[in-house]
């Protein structure tokens, strides 16, 4: 057949079977140059018009919109061509760049339904796992027993009053409506908890922030039912699930009336029914609603609002009783704006309500409550245990308290108390005069006996032999001496003094820092330091100064030591930082700080050890449930000063005892150091001294144990006598004690102190400083007035051979040169000159003030 008369052949690309197979080929790497187009031969676009199928692949083309080129085309073909099978598209595959990871509305919704959903399903289950609480296991007050050192029976104590549960119908209504308006208004409305306040609470734990309880009512509840009350999240969470449980399956009388049943209210009463038995001594429907408001307010917190005190410094009766005050009048006003109590109502409570004596009280008499209460402290420091946890009992607790010792001490305030003190006869003067004491062993720091006042059962709840409000005088001075013998003094060339070291003890010597310049006082005039009496001294011997108890070479001394390094010392020894004065005048050196009489002891000993320290304890075993509790062994001594520095704060502390102002205390008949103190306006006075054996502190104060602020009464006239000392009464209570404490002990010796440190006089001492050559008399160059020193002291002369033992403050025997220069009282500055004779010329230029303390920090007297 010829050429021309065949049929024409079809483009091979064409028709609509080759669209279909353009459609279904998938697009190679040069789909990415931007034409969507099937692949055909060169002359198929131009053989005939598009077919069917042509129309329909141009179609789709249309929709999938122009491809990119290169990579990112490829990966948008196949996004589009192949899904993605994953179940959760994240990162998403149909997006590009930061895109991708951006999650979608569906995904971010599923999310928190999903969420949602285990967290239902989880509250479902724990509520389903726990059980709801019985109040009557949470009341379940067991007793704590005490035990005196030798492990007979001292007493024991709570649970005998705090198992009885009321019912709701037996609580007044009062009580319901001044606890809901005071701690869950919505307490009838809500559902068991507070999310907000549980967010807060969890957040806190969990992240180591301050700790929260449960804010609602049906919280507190449960909380009360865990008596271990452990601030941890676990504890939180199942918190949580019980307040749920109760929150939809309990009545809100029964979760109130359960709360109320439960909570602590202080003096050792768990529930409403004992609360209002130890408070007010009737059965708590009988309360009214301003009893009410009361005990409302004492569920804040027992230990901050129990007007008896609490435990710590910041728990005591006067500061616990404003608070109670103020919150009961606050719980009344808050009952009035929820709506529970009408105004008319309000206004009929204005007096706070009057409490009866504490069961708890009437159950230790004497000591016992003294006793009891710093045993508590100890093992509740000691463990972390909570006052709460602490009253429900179960304790049996060890103490290192010597009943015969601790008799021995009572005995010896007493006798000396009703020999010394007539109320009846000098009631403007002797009442409120106060006792305190402890006695601590020097070997180990156990606290053996300790008298804190009259007793609970007397109504007297402050513990006087803990007290930190007392300044202790003179007996402060032991430890400016000790820092001087230690650190040496800015004119010892950084070596320790001697305390043969002579510095000016004249009255109203101005007083100059450590640059020489004279202190100024509030008016501007050179600040003078005054003595307990006029007499001109001269220059002193430290250890003179200490016997007779002189101020100025003391007020003087710790400015050429230092402040900081007294403190130091003090510290080593165990007085705590809180209670030493703050302020570096030279007040300080003459005792304004005010520890304890228990850390007094406690410090003393440390000379009595050679300058070993051990912490006072009061607790040597505890057990509960039958298993020892760790943690009480007695602690370890550590170095506080090199022993030759205690030695010889021993040896200069002996000699105040024989030849000083505590020469009373030579009536023991053994070896024993120690110190008098006595501050201005005679408004304390201490004894603090100890033996090789024992260190025991005396305190005597007056003040108004039912006042506010506590505020120290001068004893001037107290006892019949113009001003007490601390040689006087606490001496004779001291000795009195020591006694008979130490009736069956061998006599022991301190150990020989060596001597120790330079010679290190302060400016303007007529004897040589360590820097210049020893010379058995003064410099030529000193003025005649100035030589020769007087009363060169020794361990032996006290400088008042005519003054009878107990006349303390008689004038001394002026006979060998006692009396020098500055005999006008320090009116010239109290300097007698310096190694060139020539006097400061802002002392002489400045007559001092009369008794030199107006307007300046008061410093103790002597003693």
């Amino acid at each position: 057949m010829s050429e021309h008369r065949r049929k024409p052949s079809q483009p091979q690309g064409g028709g609509r079977a080759s669209a279909r197979r353009a459609a279904q080929q998938r697009p190679g790497r040069g789909a990415g140059s931007g034409r969507d187009v099937p692949t055909a031969s060169p002359s198929g676009p131009y053989a005939e018009p598009s077919a069917p199928g042509s129309r329909a692949e141009a179609r789709r083309a249309a929709q999938r919109g122009p491809a990119g080129r290169g990579r990112g085309s490829g990966r948008a073909a196949r996004g589009t061509g192949r899904p993605d099978k994953r179940l959760i598209n994240y990162p998403r595959s149909d997006r590009d760049g930061w895109k991708r990871f951006l999650p979608s509305w569906k995904l971010v919704s599923g999310t928190a339904l999903g969420f949602f959903a285990i967290i239902t399903a989880g509250a479902g289950i724990g509520i389903a796992m726990v059980s709801t609480p019985d109040p009557n296991k949470a009341a379940q007050a067991q007793n704590n027993v005490f035990y005196w050192s030798d492990g007979t029976q001292m007493v024991a104590t709570g649970g005998s009053m705090n198992r009885q549960i009321v019912t709701i119908d037996k609580i007044p209504r009062a009580m319901r409506d001044a606890v809901i308006a005071a701690e869950n208004e919505s307490f009838e409305t809500d559902k068991g908890v507070d999310p907000m306040g549980i967010g807060r609470a969890v957040w806190n734990m969990a992240t180591g922030g301050s700790t929260q309880g449960g804010s609602t009512i049906t919280q507190q509840y449960v909380k009360n039912t865990y008596l271990d009350s452990d601030q941890t999240l676990k504890r939180k969470v199942t918190e949580l699930f019980i307040a749920l449980r109760l929150g939809v399956s309990e009545e809100k009388d029964t979760v109130l009336a359960g709360y109320l049943n439960t909570a602590y209210y202080g003096r050792d009463a768990y529930g409403i029914q004992a609360a209002a038995r130890a408070y007010f001594g009737k059965d708590s429907h009988d309360l009214n609603p301003s009893e009410c408001a009361f005990l409302a307010s004492v569920l804040k917190g027992p230990n901050l609002y129990n007007p008896d005190g609490g435990i710590g410094a910041a728990a005591t009766p006067a500061l616990n009783e404003d608070r109670a005050r103020k919150r009961w009048a606050w719980v009344l006003d808050r009952e009035v704006e929820v709506g529970r109590m009408a105004k008319d109502e309000r206004a009929k409570y204005t007096d706070f309500p009057a409490r009866v004596e504490s069961e708890q009280a009437r159950g230790m008499t004497g000591q016992i409550g003294y006793l009891v209460e710093t045993a508590k402290q100890y093992v509740m420091k000691t463990k972390n245990i909570t006052a709460e946890q602490m009253a429900l009992g179960g304790y049996q607790i060890h103490t290192t308290f010597q009943k015969p010792r601790v008799d021995a001490l009572v005995k010896a305030v007493e006798e000396t108390r009703n020999d010394f003190l007539d109320e009846k006869k000098r009631p403007e003067y002797d009442t409120f005069v106060q006792f305190g004491a402890a006695s601590v062993d020097v070997k180990s720091g156990a606290i053996v006996a300790l008298y804190g006042g009259p007793g609970w059962d007397q109504k007297h709840f402050s513990n006087n032999a803990n007290t930190i409000g007392v300044p202790v005088g003179s007996t402060w001075k032991p430890y400016v001496l000790a820092a001087a013998m230690e650190y040496g003094t800015q004119n010892s060339n950084g070596q320790g003094i001697s305390p043969d070291s002579k510095y000016m003890a004249d009255d109203l010597t101005v007083i100059k820092n450590r640059q020489g310049s004279p202190l100024a006082g509030p008016d501007g005039k050179p600040f003078r330091q005054k003595n307990e009496s006029p007499t001109a001294f001269g220059y002193v011997t430290l250890n003179e100064a200490m016997e007779k108890s002189i101020n100025v070479p003391f007020a003087q001394l710790v400015f050429d030591v230092g402040h900081t390094k007294v403190r130091d010392v003090a510290k080593s020894t165990g007085i705590l930082e809180d209670s030493m004065d703050k302020d570096n005048t030279a007040s300080f050196a003459l005792g304004t700080s005010t520890p304890s009489a228990i850390r007094m002891a406690d410090s003393y000993a440390t000379f009595a050890a050679s300058g070993m320290h051990r912490e006072p304890f009061s607790v040597t075993k505890v057990e509960k449930d039958g298993e020892a509790l760790s943690g009480f062994e007695a602690p370890k001594e550590q170095r506080a000063m090199d022993n030759d520095v205690a030695d010889n704060v021993t040896k200069v502390l002996e000699n105040v005892v024989q030849n000083g102002t505590g020469t009373k205390v030579k009536k023991l008949g053994r070896p024993a150091a120690g110190k008098t103190g006595t501050t201005d306006q005679n408004k304390s006075a201490w004894f603090v001294g100890y033996t090789p054996e024992l260190s025991t502190s005396v305190a005597l104060f007056r003040t108004d144990p039912n006042s506010a602020d506590k505020k120290l009464i001068s004893m001037n006239h107290v006892g019949g006598v113009d001003s007490i000392h601390g040689g006087d009464i606490p001496a004779v209570i001291w000795t009195e004690y020591m006694r008979e404490a130490l009736k069956d002990a061998p006599v022991k010796k301190f150990p020989e102190a060596e001597d120790i440190g330079v010679t290190a006089d302060s400016a303007g001492a007529p004897s040589p400083t360590p820097s210049a050559p020893a010379s058995p008399s003064p410099s030529p160059s000193m003025p005649p007035s100035s030589s020769p020193p007087p009363v060169s002291p020794s361990p032996s002369r006290g400088g008042k051979p005519t003054c009878k033992p107990w006349e303390l403050y008689c004038e001394p025997d002026t006979t060998g040169g006692t009396s020098t220069g500055g005999t006008n009282g320090g009116t010239n500055g109290g300097v007698i000159g310096g190694p060139s004779g020539s006097p400061s010329p802002s002392n002489t230029a400045k007559p001092g003030r009369p008794g030199g303390t107006t307007g300046w920090p008061t410093g103790a007297a002597a003693d």
